[in-house]
């Protein structure tokens, strides 16, 4: 009588700890995350420097007589840009929570590049 063969998965297969399953599943959603929040951040920290030199442009160009601000306009204006911001931020957040199954992982590395920026 011949015996049959049973391939059995290999340890590694199952193993959470494995590299293959820990450099999937953790380690490159991690890496992601930390590029998009480093990427955030920079872009962030430049948005502010364009939009403050604008705005001490502005103030210039008022004490020279060249224009006139109105300070309810210029206020709604920057309550419209940070709520932009936050709506982007929100985004980036969601999305990377898709790319693995828990996404918690992503979402680390996006605060920790957001640090780190």
């Amino acid at each position: 009588m011949a015996q049959k063969s049973i391939d059995l998965p290999s340890a590694s297969d199952n193993d959470i700890f494995s590299a293959p399953f820990l450099l999937g599943n953790v380690g490159a959603p991690f890496v992601i995350g930390m590029a998009v929040g480093y990427f955030a951040k920079k872009m962030l920290k430049t948005a502010l420097f364009v939009g403050g030199g604008l705005v001490v442009l502005m103030f210039a160009g008022e004490y020279y007589g060249l224009v006139t601000i109105n300070g309810a306009q210029l206020e709604h204006v920057a309550d419209t840009a940070a709520q932009a911001a936050k709506d982007s931020g929100s985004f980036l957040v969601d999305r990377l929570s898709t790319i693995t199954t828990r996404g918690v992982s992503a979402v680390t590395g996006f605060s920790l590049g957001f640090k780190l920026g």
